[in-house]
């Protein structure tokens, strides 16, 4: 007897969702999802999910806590259906910069939301660009870490010149992200420095690398308040950078980023919609989508075949 393939959305990201749904044809699957009076919140599946391989999607956006709650109910939900494998699809795992503990009595916030996700009933995670790939081992869980360099790339290489574009990572930890991109492009690298003195606000120092005449191509994992983006991209300028422009997986996008983004010389910011991005819009921002990468490995999940190949 087959084993049936279904797919549930949290109500974080229901339009991508919904594009994954359509990749794999297929309908995602009923739901009831609403709030008591109290603000608790209330989850119901409206259709059997026992023997299924079942996919939750939910990213855990702002509000943050809300979406976590959601997806943990909704697992312990499914869990308590007899599902035959539970799958959380986690296009944006919040907290992830919160993975050690780097001052005392602190905690590492991202380990216990791995824990609570597999206590709820998850049997596997599927996570696009964690923002430190080590915390797949605070899952005692299978976790694939896809990553979104393909579809940034395929949108930026009809746009440069590579004998005329560097590729520049942030921070020394993104290096290897902009190697990857660079050799797929066939373009020089380069390396910002810099010292963050306190949370959501970095200090650019210097670039490590040639851009005097080049176009300046940043690539990070997430942007935020964005204001380690506009400090690069304005000492990139003052370095001789001709243009900039500027790649990312998550468009967190709070705060001030959205005017400052706006009032910024950024030539433009490409982002990918693990997040929803619904009144956020920006005449500098498109958003590519990364949904047949999740579907994909969905599919290739569900059909117990090789997933490694995405990740490249």
């Amino acid at each position: 007897m087959e084993i049936p393939l279904k797919l549930l959305s949290g109500s974080a990201n229901h339009k991508l969702a919904k594009e994954i749904a359509d990749y794999l044809g297929i309908e995602l699957s009923k739901m009831l999802l609403s709030r008591f009076s109290d603000g608790e919140i209330r989850v119901q599946i409206e259709e059997s999910m026992r023997g299924g391989d079942i996919f939750v999607i939910q990213s855990l956006s702002n509000p943050i806590n809300d979406h976590f709650m959601e997806l943990v109910l909704m697992l312990d939900a499914i869990k308590r259906a007899s599902a035959y494998r539970i799958t959380a699809v986690i296009p944006y795992f919040a907290y992830a910069r919160q993975d050690r503990k780097d001052k005392p009595r602190v905690p590492i916030s991202a380990r216990v939301l791995a824990d609570m996700i597999t206590i709820a009933g998850a049997q596997r995670a599927l996570i696009v660009d964690l923002h430190s790939p080590q915390i797949q081992g605070f899952f005692n869980i299978p976790v694939d870490n896809l990553l979104a360099l393909p579809v940034l790339h395929d949108y930026i290489k009809y746009k440069i010149d590579p004998k005329n574009t560097v590729i520049v990572s942030p921070d020394a930890g993104g290096a290897e992200r902009a190697r990857q991109l660079a050799n797929k492009l066939g373009c020089n690298i380069a390396i910002i420095y810099k010292r963050r003195p306190e949370p959501n606000k970095a200090e650019v120092f210097d670039v490590i690398g040639n851009i005097d005449g080049k176009d300046a191509v940043i690539i990070d994992d997430i942007i935020d308040t964005a204001g380690t983006l506009i400090a690069a991209t304005n000492m990139l300028l003052s370095k001789g950078a001709k243009s900039v422009r500027a790649l990312a997986t998550h468009g967190v996008l709070s705060g001030p980023a959205l005017e400052r983004i706006n009032n910024s010389n950024l030539e433009e910011v490409v982002i990918t919609n693990t997040i929803c991005q619904i009144g956020k819009e920006s005449p500098k921002i498109n958003v590519v989508s990364i949904a047949p990468i999740i579907g994909e490995a969905i599919k290739r999940i569900y059909e117990n075949s090789s997933v490694s190949s995405l990740f490249v």
